[in-house]
């Protein structure tokens, strides 16, 4: 058997308030395999985006270990950390994140600049990834032509250009209406279906059907973690 493309062990994430240390994190551990499509559910300040900001390398642990594709996050230093997420991790996130004044092409090909990567295959990339999530003959439209369902399409392209083995989505559906929604979701599905493997942070129990398996926080520790049935046939 593979190892998890995520392992976290006793993970606490501890802030500090006027009142003193905030534990939002409270010995965490999960493991997450390659290929599963797992919603995070909770509550407000139940500790669900705080784990999120972490399996992203956004923030760092008080304590304990998290191991990402084999790597020892604690251990990386800041440029190790950032290549490391670059080339793993494609996010997600409710407000689409889109620049107003660049096209699609152009957003969607961002990450592929900070890689260094030429402009034609840029370019190519980047109409591929577009075409991947139902936008062919969009590259040139600007983000204010377009739905905020198309929006988020290419937000979900975007984080899919770099082909990174895991996308993470922190309620990528908030903004949208539920007919809308589930369009997106099954963007999600589809692409889980290739063997991406997907983490989405979400409030809506409808939209948590989508995933194989449910895990729930309540008071920054998890208090079920149950498997559900494919997204696909729970969603027809």
């Amino acid at each position: 058997m593979s190892p998890p493309l995520i392992r976290v062990a006793g993970l606490g994430k501890s802030y500090t308030t006027a009142a003193g240390p905030f534990p939002a994190l409270r010995g965490v551990d999960l493991s997450i395999a390659t290929g599963e499509f797992v919603a995070i559910m909770g509550p407000s300040g139940s500790g669900k985006s705080t784990f999120m900001n972490l399996l992203g390398c956004l923030d760092t642990p008080s304590s304990g270990d998290y191991v990402l594709a084999g790597h020892e996050v604690a251990h990386l230093g800041h440029d190790a950390l950032a290549s490391l997420r670059n080339r793993t991790i494609g996010f997600v996130f409710q407000g689409f994140n889109l620049l107003p004044r660049m096209t699609l092409e152009d957003n969607v090909a961002l990450p592929l600049v900070y890689a260094g990567v030429e402009r034609d295959e840029r370019r190519q990339r980047a109409r591929r990834v577009l075409t991947r999530v139902g936008l062919d003959g969009y590259a040139g439209s600007l983000p204010s032509r377009i739905s905020g369902g198309q929006q988020q399409r290419v937000a979900i392209a975007r984080a899919l250009v770099n082909s990174p083995p895991l996308i993470l989505a922190d309620e990528p559906t908030g903004n949208l209406d539920s007919q809308t929604s589930a369009e997106i979701m099954r963007v999600f599905a589809e692409l889980n279906g290739e063997g991406i493997t997907l983490v989405i942070v979400t409030h809506e129990a409808a939209i948590a059907t989508w995933a194989r398996r449910q895990v729930r926080f309540l008071d920054g520790r998890i208090v079920s973690d149950v498997a559900t049935p494919s997204g696909a046939l729970a969603a027809c």
